[in-house]
């Protein structure tokens, strides 16, 4: 039986831990929100989980509600879009328009935030279909909660359903690392870059974000403004890596990916072997109503990635409890145990986790 020494540096115990679990083996937490950086997460040791728009699929995206509801799964990381308003305003949105989610319609970039906050970002939800418009007037659970209408759950208010400022999420949840997806492009995704970084290095949150864009001119731009703000790549640069195997651009290790773009399948046991031999984590991001769930999410685990940015919360952290209770005893794929602080790290397995557990030769 192969016997692993864990060093917990806190209390300076080291724990025999094999794969037999013995009785009385210590086990941390898997999911204790500690991690507050980025480097903090990509510490952990085993896969990261992030609510997509606050867990849209069951809950009403970019809202104060999802985010909360979220953060009381256990989720590590949030992941939001910002689009800047009328007034400059960082709000956290989805889409640049208003009208797939509330009850009005119109550009954010036309809005001042007070304009913004009033309408009803949780008005088109249902528990079934998420965002959806052909479904019974009863089915619209949270419809008149931001009006006063209806009270709203326990907990909560009306305020927690309207379109929220990033400044918003940042003073509920300061401390947690957070995705950020900037929305617009050309002159309008640099302006939101300048006020995403000044408001990032005022909150001194640079260390605990990675920011995105479908843009490849706004990340270069992002890393102009601010070289230390982790990034992901743009399409270009995935492109180039995966299917030319040119690397990343310095400073660019988490690739954010679908399982397909188009026709071209981006998850292959190939693409994966080559990020993980290069250094870089992959998150996935479903897109793919029919994989987001439970069993879908083990199986991506399963294939080596790295990170579920997905829609149902607590499914994302039930697959990652599964796949850990699972893998441990066989203690494969790298993962097994989480960081504790000031421990010796190294790697392990092909996936790239990092473990501080003694790797067997």
């Amino acid at each position: 039986m192969i016997t692993r020494l864990l060093t917990l540096a806190a209390t300076g115990i080291v724990v025999a831990v094999s794969a037999g679990f013995a009785a009385g083996t210590v086990t941390p937490p898997l999911f204790d929100q500690s991690a507050t950086t980025i480097d903090d997460l990509l510490s952990l040791g085993r896969p990261v989980v992030l609510a997509h728009t606050g867990g849209e699929d069951e809950f009403p995206g970019s809202t104060m509600y999802g985010f909360g509801r979220s953060m009381d799964a256990e989720v590590d990381m949030l992941d939001l879009n910002v689009v800047l308003t009328a007034d400059r305003v960082l709000a956290v949105q989805h889409d640049l328009d208003v009208d797939r989610q509330t009850d009005g319609s119109g550009l954010v970039a036309d809005m001042t935030f007070a304009e913004l906050h009033e309408l009803d970002n949780a008005y088109w939800f249902t528990e079934d279909c998420g965002v959806c418009r052909d479904q019974p007037s009863e089915d619209y659970i949270y419809r008149g909660v931001r009006a006063g209408d209806v009270p709203a759950p326990e907990g909560f208010t009306a305020d927690d359903f309207a379109v929220p400022s990033l400044d918003e999420l940042i003073d509920a949840y300061p401390d947690i690392p957070l995705g950020i997806e900037i929305k617009a492009d050309g002159e309008a995704g640099e302006a939101t870059a300048d006020a995403l970084v000044a408001l990032l290095e005022v909150r001194d949150r640079i260390d605990g974000v990675v920011v995105s864009s479908f843009s490849d001119d706004v990340i270069a731009y992002v890393q102009t403004i601010a070289p230390k703000l982790e990034v992901s790549p743009g399409p270009g640069p995935i492109g180039a890596f995966l299917l030319d195997g040119i690397p990343l651009p310095a400073g660019q290790r988490i690739l954010q990916l679908p399982p397909l773009f188009g026709d071209i399948e981006l998850l292959t046991p190939e693409h994966i072997a080559a990020a993980h031999d290069a250094g870089y984590v992959i998150w996935v991001w479903p897109d793919d109503h029919d994989l987001e769930n439970q069993q879908a999410y083990r199986e991506f685990l399963d294939d080596g990635i790295d990170g579920l940015n997905i829609n149902d919360p607590a499914a994302g952290v039930a697959a990652v409890e599964e796949f850990v209770a699972a893998a441990t005893p066989r203690w494969r794929r790298g993962l097994f145990t989480r960081r504790q602080a000031g421990s010796v790290t190294t790697r392990c397995g092909s996936n790239g986790f990092e473990s501080q557990v003694t790797c067997p030769t």
